[in-house]
């Protein structure tokens, strides 16, 4: 499946990435006892320009992936290939080399910027670290980038607190696009803000890719949302890809019951629609990702498990469609949603 998904255009490439913490027990002489299996052998790539949805439930692994992707996190095992450089193996200078390429925009904005320090510092910071520039020439590009966020450039001087939500996230975009990165991790961009702005934010950050030739790998728990941004998305449960399809493809014709069973819940602006659809309602609770199900993961909520889900794990496998991938036993016999 690998050699199948990476193109010539390919930017970043994960393969077979594991992210397991260790769970020790013990005060003086801590042993380990078991692994939490946040991220389970995921395999997936993203083209120059484009943007990959990622969502799934919380607890899925989804912010473990991006964090493991800027190195925040050191995977236990797997390649994160970044223009065909593997960021698992870099340490000390390069990787703060290859760090101004990737950055990362966090899903609280209340608590990604230090309240005791201005924007302008806060912005400036990551270039002062990569030694981007003179302090004129860093000031005049911090306010450059309050203009092109939609925000006054005299605003250099004020405090986080005097901002709203919305205005803090364009604060944090600004500092991630500070270094001329080339790929950008938004980890649930909007789910803090107010229903009202995250519709700015969302048009900010598409028109910021244009303008930049960004890529993006978008983390959110709302479908609505990634539609509106992502060109293809990849379904995560249980710390694995479930599925991963354009766009499109995906909301018309999902072939995985728990993609099947999100969509469901997306709210549509129809009322007579709304009235009308079949809502799926998965029974039970995400399994902890200490102990996995045994064969299919999402056997013990899915309403249309049999014997084989419960004793072999399916393989993430192309199905019927342009690069439609799933990993489900009877993935044929996923019907799309009835309106």
């Amino acid at each position: 499946m690998t050699d199948t998904l990476v193109a010539s255009k390919t930017l970043l490439d994960i393969r077979n990435l594991k992210m397991y913490f260790p769970l020790t027990r013990g005060i003086v002489f801590q042993r380990t006892v078991g692994y939490v299996r946040a991220v389970d052998d995921i395999t997936f790539s993203i083209e120059r320009g484009q943007t990959l949805g990622l969502v799934g439930e919380s607890g899925s692994g989804k912010t473990t992936i991006g964090r493991t992707i800027v190195r925040l996190y050191k995977p236990t095992s797997g390649e994160i290939l970044f223009e065909n450089v593997d960021l698992a193996t870099l340490e000390g200078v390069q990787l703060r080399r290859m760090r101004r390429r990737v950055q990362m925009v966090f899903q609280d904005p209340y608590a990604s910027l230090n309240p005791r320090y201005t924007i302008g510092s806060l912005i400036a910071e990551p270039m002062h670290i990569h030694h981007i520039g003179t302090s004129q020439q860093i000031r005049e590009k911090t306010e450059e980038l309050l203009r092109v966020v939609g925000l006054r450039p005299e605003y250099i001087d004020r405090y986080p607190h005097e901002f709203s939500g919305g205005q803090r996230q364009r604060i944090a975009v600004a500092r991630a696009l500070s270094i001329n990165p080339e790929f950008i991790i938004a980890d649930e961009p909007v789910s803090a803000l107010d229903v009202s702005v995250r519709a700015q934010v969302l048009n900010l950050l598409q028109r910021l890719q244009k303008q930049f030739n960004l890529t993006y790998l978008f983390v959110s728990h709302d479908l609505s949302v990634v539609r509106h941004v992502a060109d293809r998305i990849a379904v995560m449960y249980l710390g694995k890809i479930v599925e991963l399809a354009d766009r499109d493809e995906l909301y018309a014709a999902p072939k995985h019951p728990y993609t099947k069973a999100l969509l469901s819940a997306v709210p549509i602006p129809d009322p007579k629609v709304e009235r009308k659809r079949h809502r799926i309602i998965l029974a039970g609770d995400l399994p902890s990702p200490i102990n996995i199900p045994s064969g299919c993961r999402f056997h013990t909520r899915c309403p249309m498990a049999q014997q084989i889900c419960r004793e072999v794990e399916p393989p993430f496998e192309l199905k019927e469609g342009h690069e439609h991938y799933s990993a489900c036993h009877f993935a044929a016999q996923v019907t799309p949603l009835t309106m």
